[in-house]
């Protein structure tokens, strides 16, 4: 291939910080590049099976979490929430598509934000823009600003951190499936559309409760008392990325080991950048925003560099264009695909292309754009023969008052309550469990 994980360094490289001190910088890789990886390939390899069964219309993704995690905001009990509303969002959209769903969190790892402008300006004063904690603080002084390259070994510890937790969730029997469904009738149960949602929940229980009577329980059934939750995150700090990236010993090919799944994003997927060079050599299941300014002939030059083998469950394609936009955009594109024999995931990020500024001054989305988004995400690859295969969200299982709408009814003069984002506004744990028994409908093949 005529790569090495420092090959993108040969290439224009966008939406990067510049460090004040080289050999700090170099000083702070070489220490990362001898930490121990974060995952591992194997792991990174069944991710890339279950996601080939999506790319089939054999199963279903659910990616979310948090637009940028902090260093500030860290704790037990944030990951616990936000792994919890994944599980239940997961059970209720299981039962509802008959269909596996393949859970893969925004965590462990998203750390960096791209920004349309370098530098930030308030009161006349400019400063580098906040880029995330992975590269400088959120505080608009001079200090906080400068890019610091040990801020990604903080990032590291953290992310170890969070997996260890995460994996003790996963199989310590946080995720039993009768624990998750009494999670989601308390949810029905106290929500104002309550008679809406009660059906699927009943539903599920009697499932559930004819199971037990068959002697199917946590005990001889794994699957009902554990779960996987992969991570991923958009792999923007390409120092970071490199000194990460491992060669497997078992099939001798590279991996970045930093997480299970990593992504490009729309600002970053120029054919000659330094990110599309770094992500044709990894063999992690990987993924690329895809906006409504994309040509045809664009996009499937971008499938070609990054899945040439056209291998199932290695390239995931996630649209955010705007509840306003898909409609018209999407079907072209899909079509191209479909007629051309391309092997994909298609997954909707009906979040960033909903993005609009509120009466109030706050950064927000509507809960009913995000909606109508995944509604003509589902109608237009169903009308090309293509499998709507995800959704990709931001959300946290906080009760953050970021995103307006859904059955609490959150208005512009409510943001200011709970606004807690360091970046983009996310749905609320009541928000994206709604959403799942919307998506629930549109799962049930018409």
């Amino acid at each position: 291939m005529n790569w090495n994980p420092a090959s993108w360094r040969e290439k224009n490289a966008g939406q990067q910080p510049t460090y004040t001190d080289p050999q700090a910088l170099k000083a702070t890789e070489e220490k990362l590049s001898n930490l121990p990886p974060l995952v591992f390939a194997a792991e990174a390899r069944d991710l890339r099976k279950q996601l080939g069964q999506v790319a089939k219309g054999e199963a279903f993704l659910l990616q979310g979490g948090d637009c940028a995690e902090s260093f500030a905001d860290f704790s037990a009990n944030n990951i616990r929430d936000s792994f919890k509303v994944m599980l239940q969002m997961a059970v209720v959209l299981t039962y509802a598509g008959r269909l596996p769903v393949v859970k893969v969190g925004r965590l462990a790892g998203q750390f960096a934000k791209p920004r349309s402008s370098d530098l930030e300006t308030i009161d006349g004063i400019s400063l580098p823009s906040f880029r995330g904690d992975i590269i400088n603080g959120i505080n608009f002084d001079n200090a906080a600003r400068i890019p610091d390259p040990n801020r990604m070994l903080e990032a590291y510890h953290q992310s170890t951190a969070t997996l260890n937790l995460v994996r003790a969730f996963a199989q310590g029997g946080l995720a039993d499936l009768h624990q998750v469904n009494q999670w989601n009738r308390s949810f029905v149960d106290n929500n104002p559309l309550r008679e809406q949602y009660r059906q699927i929940a009943e539903r599920i229980e009697d499932a559930l409760e004819f199971m037990a009577v068959c002697g199917i329980d946590g005990n001889n059934t794994p699957s009902l008392h554990q779960t996987d939750l992969y991570t991923s995150h958009e792999a923007l700090l390409l120092n970071y990325e490199e000194a990460l990236t491992r060669r497997d010993s078992q099939t001798d090919k590279w991996y970045d080991c930093s997480g299970h799944m990593l992504w490009i994003g729309e600002r970053t997927r120029e054919l000659d950048g330094a990110h599309l060079e770094f992500f044709r050599g990894i063999h992690n299941p990987v993924g690329v925003k895809v906006g409504p300014g994309i040509s045809e002939d664009e996009l499937i030059r971008l499938i070609d560099a990054l899945n040439p083998d056209n291998e199932a469950g290695r390239l995931t394609l996630i649209t955010r264009m705007g509840a306003n936009v898909l409609a018209e955009k999407l079907p072209a594109l899909a079509r191209r695909v479909h007629a051309e024999g391309r092997s994909v995931v298609w997954s909707s990020d009906p979040m960033h292309g909903n993005t609009i500024k509120a009466s109030s001054g706050y950064k927000t989305r509507s809960f009913d754009s995000i909606l109508l988004e995944i509604k003509q995400f589902f109608s237009v690859l169903r009308s090309e023969s293509e499998h709507p295969g995800g959704i990709h969200l931001e959300m946290t299982g906080q009760a953050v008052t970021e995103c307006t709408g859904g059955a609490y009814a959150i208005s512009d003069a409510d943001l200011a309550q709970r606004y807690h984002t360091q970046c983009d506004p996310r749905l609320n744990g009541d928000q994206v469990l709604e959403l799942a028994f919307c998506i629930a409908d549109f799962l049930r093949k018409p």
